[in-house]
């Protein structure tokens, strides 16, 4: 039997509750834990109730996904501690029914809190139910388990976009009381809600990063009556290697824009290239999430304040947006997409009025053109919606890519430090491992995750691929040249130049007449 390690060790036997699981940070924790340790005696898991599917066709459908699939070649039987509860955090008891809500209470030991809503561009009272409600109904939870080792809250690096300086591992302050948003969201509806948004979030860029901070201070005042702790993952970009490389399920972040490039449909984006990208892959942050539970749990000195850890690149492993960009457009020209609006392009720009120049006339242009055909043709309209996102997600990502973030991870690289050798191949964490000659390796899974587990394109269609592309390009390049030739027609005839250059050809020829 192979020998445990110190971190293997304590999480045997333990019975371990996850809300968030089918999230994408979620999953890959839930996979990890079962692979990597796999004595666990349960992980229970916090689902949404779906008709007609039980629990054990719940564990099923989590079987199917390709990360699980190492697990169902070497180790199938852990499937088994998958113990699937219905639920929703929105709800008092988290909705759990009476013989759930017995079980959650009385046998969890450690409980990991992924659950939130991700929606950047989402008003506010949504947002307070599912990250600060949601956040108190579990809390209201761990205060009545009797074998509670710690709540783990999962937060966010951008929590505090009021900070100047690099962000400390500690909860700030913040001018709104969590418990009176709450109240207030109890009897305004979300209009009126919408009504005070832009006074109650500035500075903050949206109610995503304006609620996750004030769940950080709800979670701060239970510090003392139960064990907690806080962690602040950046930006999650897909796995470096584990479940498997290029892993992701979302199009969030810098996947999104590697994709929408790649599809033709985004041309221009507002962006410092020279600011770094503040990214970490998942398997580092939950390597990390793993690490820290044990870390906190261990202590041989109680902390006096609620640890905080930044789950951050490690500094010397940041590459700039320009790079990232600019080597992205470079490998979609290599693993291209299928069935492109147009040929990959377009740029970053710090030139706002150039910016929405180009967004008017590639990105709104073409959508309405495309929209007008389908009409013509009888066809579902698609591109206005499509373009919405896009103009969406661009506004909110704006304020990540035009801003230089700074971050204090001291004391989450001091728990990779203080681990075991073995511990640290298992649960890797120090992205300093991702060196300059493999870096490129991982923006290519990067691209490629998002083209087969996001776009459902399988890498046998890549043949196929980079023939529509060879034709876009020799298509893209014949329409250039009319564009020109047209324009170029267009300035001789406004100037007059067509009837002189005309002239001059006649009387050319009639000289070449009289010679002969």
């Amino acid at each position: 039997m192979t020998k445990l390690t110190k971190t293997q060790e304590f999480y045997q036997n333990k019975s371990i509750f996850i809300t968030g699981s089918s999230g994408f940070m979620g999953k890959v924790l839930l996979e990890k834990l079962l692979y990597s340790c796999s004595d666990v005696k349960q992980i229970i898991i916090l689902v949404r109730p779906k008709r007609g599917k039980s629990a054990a066709q719940r564990v099923q459908d989590f079987s199917t996904l390709a990360m699980f699939k190492r697990i169902n070649n070497e180790k199938p039987e852990v499937m088994q501690k998958i113990v699937p509860v219905f639920g929703d955090i929105q709800k008092p008891n988290c909705g759990l029914s009476d013989e759930h809500l017995k079980k959650v209470i009385e046998e969890s030991e450690l409980v990991f809190h992924m659950a939130a809503s991700l929606k950047l561009e989402a008003t506010l009272k949504p947002n307070i139910e599912m990250n600060l409600l949601g956040t108190k109904h579990v809390i209201d939870l761990c205060k009545r388990m009797p074998k509670l080792m710690l709540l783990m809250h999962l937060s966010t690096a951008f929590c505090t976009s009021d900070e100047t300086g690099p962000l400390l591992e500690s909860v700030y302050d913040w001018r709104d009381d969590p418990n009176d948003l709450l109240r207030c969201a109890e009897w305004m509806d979300e209009k009126t809600m919408e009504n005070i948004q832009s006074k109650l979030l500035d500075p903050h860029p949206n109610t995503y990063t304006y609620t996750k901070r004030l769940a950080e201070i709800l979670v701060r005042s239970y510090f003392g009556e139960i064990p907690v702790c806080i962690v602040r993952p950046s930006i999650v970009s897909p796995a470096f290697k584990e479940p498997c490389p290029g892993w992701v399920d979302n199009l969030n972040g810098p996947v999104g824009i590697m994709v929408a490039g790649a599809k033709g449909v985004l041309r221009s984006m507002l962006c410092n290239g020279d600011f770094k990208g503040e990214c970490i892959p998942v398997d580092f942050a939950i390597n990390g999430i793993i690490g820290i539970a044990k870390s906190v749990v261990t202590m041989k000195e109680k902390p006096s304040e609620i640890p905080v850890f930044n789950v951050t690149c490690h500094p010397e492993s940041k590459q700039t947006w320009g790079y990232i960009l600019e080597e992205g457009r470079k490998m979609v020209q290599k693993y291209p997409f299928e069935f492109g609006l147009w040929l990959p392009g377009g740029g970053i720009t710090l030139n706002k009025k150039l910016h929405q120049l180009n967004v008017a006339l590639f990105h709104w242009g073409p959508a309405y053109l495309i929209d007008f055909l389908m009409f013509c043709f009888g066809q579902k309209r698609f591109m206005y919606r499509v373009q919405q996102k896009i103009s969406q997600g661009l506004e909110v990502l704006t304020f990540f890519t035009m801003r230089e973030w700074l971050f204090d991870s001291k004391k989450f690289q001091q728990v990779f430090q203080e681990m075991e050798p073995d511990d640290k191949k298992i649960f890797y964490m120090d992205t300093r491992i991702i060196t300059k000659d493999i870096e490129l390796d991982y923006l290519r899974d990067t691209l490629l995750g998002g083209r087969q587990y996001c776009m459902k394109e399988p890498l046998s269609t890549l043949p196929k691929a980079r023939i529509q592309l060879r034709i876009m390009k020799i298509v893209d390049a014949l329409i250039k040249l009319f564009l020109l030739y047209r324009i170029v027609r267009y300035i001789l005839s406004a100037t007059g130049l067509d009837s002189t250059i005309s002239e001059l050809i006649d009387g050319l020829n009639a000289n070449q007449s009289l010679t002969i």
